[in-house]
C-alpha cells in the first residue's frame, strides 16, 4: 500500500493567514512560580503565572477566546449594575417582589460562570492525556446552560399557577413597573451582546447563555405587563402573561438544546460542510474526495480529509497537494482550526491500495442529510 500519511502538523495548528511565524513567544523568561496549594491549583488552570505562551492554543483561537472572556465579563458587569439599580429601587420602594426579582437576578448571572472557566480552560494547550486540548468544556458548560433556562422557565410556571389560585393584586405598581424596565433593558443588552458575539466566534454555549439572558428579560418585560393590567384593573393578567412567557422561554431552551446537543455530537452544519466540499472539488490536482469529516471542538473547526491524487506523484508533489488544498480551506471557512489530510493514490478501484487495512475499518459511507 501506498499513500501519503496526515499533513496536519502538530497538535497545534498556526492561524492560516499568518503563514511562516513562529507564534510561540520563546522569551527566556526565569519564573520562580510556586504552583503548590490552591492558589497554584488555580494558576495553571486559569494560565496566571507568567510562563511562554508557547503552552497556548493557536493565535486566532487564543483571540476568540480572549473575546468570549471580554463577553462574559462584560455580561456580569451589565447584570450587576442592573441588579445595583434594582437594588436601590427596592430601598425605596420595600418592595419584597422586587427584592426576590433582584435576588432571581443576581442568581442567573452566577450561571456564567462555568461558561466563563470553560473559556479560561480553552486558552490552554493540548497534552498528552487531553490531546485535542480543552476547548470542550465550552459545550459542556452549554448543558448547565440550558439546565438554567429549564429551570427559569419551571419558576415561571410556578409563581404564575400560584397566582392563579391565590390571586393577590402588585402593589408599588410604579417602582415595579421601573424595575421591570431596568430588567428588561440590561438582560436584553447582555442578550444581544452575547448572541452577537457567539455567532461570530461560532460559540454556540455563548450564544445559549446570551438566550437565557433573554428568558430573564421577557421575565421582566411579562412583569412589567403585568403591572400595567394591575393598574388598569385587571390583576389577572398577572398569571395569564406569566405562563404565556413561560411557553416562551420552553421553545428558547428546546433551540437551545438542539443546539448544545448538535455541538455534543459532533453535528456540522450543511452549509458549511456543502462550503469544504466545493473547495476540495476545486482543487484540479485532486481525483477525487473518497471522506470528508467536520465537528465542531468548543467554537473551532477540525476536518478530516480523505483525497485521491495520481499515483505517479512523488510523496512531495502529494504533500503539495495536500498543503494546497488545507490553505484554500483554511482562507474559504471561517473559524477552521485543523485539517488533517489523508492522501491516496488515486485507482478506478478505491480498495487497491487499502488491502492490509481494509478490514480494520468500516467502507467510508456516502454522506447523506
Amino acid at each position: 500500500m501506498s499513500h501519503h500519511n496526515d499533513h496536519a502538523h502538530g497538535q497545534q495548528e498556526p492561524h492560516p493567514h499568518e503563514h511562516d511565524h513562529d507564534h510561540k513567544h520563546d522569551h527566556d523568561h526565569n519564573h520562580d512560580h510556586d504552583h503548590s496549594g490552591p492558589w497554584g491549583w488555580l494558576a495553571r488552570l486559569f494560565h496566571l503565572h507568567g510562563h511562554s505562551h508557547g503552552s497556548l492554543i493557536s493565535d486566532r483561537a487564543f483571540a476568540d477566546n480572549e473575546t468570549g472572556i471580554r463577553t462574559v465579563w462584560l455580561a456580569l458587569a451589565i447584570l450587576l449594575f442592573t441588579s445595583v439599580l434594582q437594588l436601590v429601587i427596592f430601598f425605596w420602594s420595600g418592595s419584597v417582589a422586587l427584592l426576590a426579582d433582584t435576588i432571581h437576578n443576581i442568581g442567573d448571572g452566577l450561571n456564567s460562570l462555568p461558561l466563563l472557566l470553560a473559556f479560561y480552560l480553552a486558552r490552554r494547550a493540548a497534552n498528552r492525556r487531553y490531546t485535542y486540548g480543552y476547548a470542550r468544556a465550552e459545550d459542556v458548560a452549554g448543558i448547565f446552560i440550558v439546565l438554567s433556562i429549564l429551570v427559569s422557565a419551571g419558576i415561571v410556571f410556578w409563581e404564575s399557577f400560584q397566582k392563579l389560585i391565590d390571586l393577590e393584586p402588585m402593589r408599588d405598581l410604579g417602582w415595579v413597573a421601573a424595575a421591570a424596565v431596568i430588567g428588561f433593558l440590561g438582560n436584553e443588552a447582555v442578550a444581544s451582546l452575547q448572541i452577537r458575539v457567539g455567532q461570530k466566534i461560532g460559540s454556540a454555549a455563548l450564544v445559549a447563555d446570551g438566550q437565557h439572558a433573554r428568558t430573564d428579560g421577557l421575565t421582566s418585560l411579562a412583569v412589567l405587563l403585568a403591572a400595567g393590567g394591575t393598574w388598569l384593573g385587571f390583576p389577572i393578567l398577572d398569571p395569564i402573561i406569566g405562563l404565556i412567557i413561560g411557553l416562551a422561554i420552553l421553545f428558547i431552551a428546546r433551540d437551545a438544546t438542539m443546539t448544545i446537543w448538535y455541538r455534543l455530537m459532533d453535528a456540522i452544519e450543511p452549509d458549511i460542510l456543502s462550503k469544504a466540499e466545493a473547495a476540495i472539488t476545486a482543487q484540479p490536482e485532486i481525483k477525487a474526495l473518497e471522506r470528508l469529516r467536520m465537528r465542531w471542538v468548543g467554537h473551532r473547526l477540525h476536518a478530516e480529509i480523505y483525497i485521491a491524487v495520481d499515483p505517479n506523484l512523488t510523496v512531495a508533489e502529494g504533500h503539495d497537494v495536500g498543503e494546497q488544498l488545507r490553505h484554500a480551506l483554511f482562507h474559504e471557512i471561517g473559524n477552521l482550526a485543523e485539517v488533517m489530510v489523508h492522501v491516496d493514490p488515486w485507482s478506478e478501484d478505491r480498495d487497491a491500495y487499502h488491502q492490509a487495512t481494509l478490514h480494520h475499518e468500516a467502507v467510508p459511507q456516502q454522506l447523506t442529510e
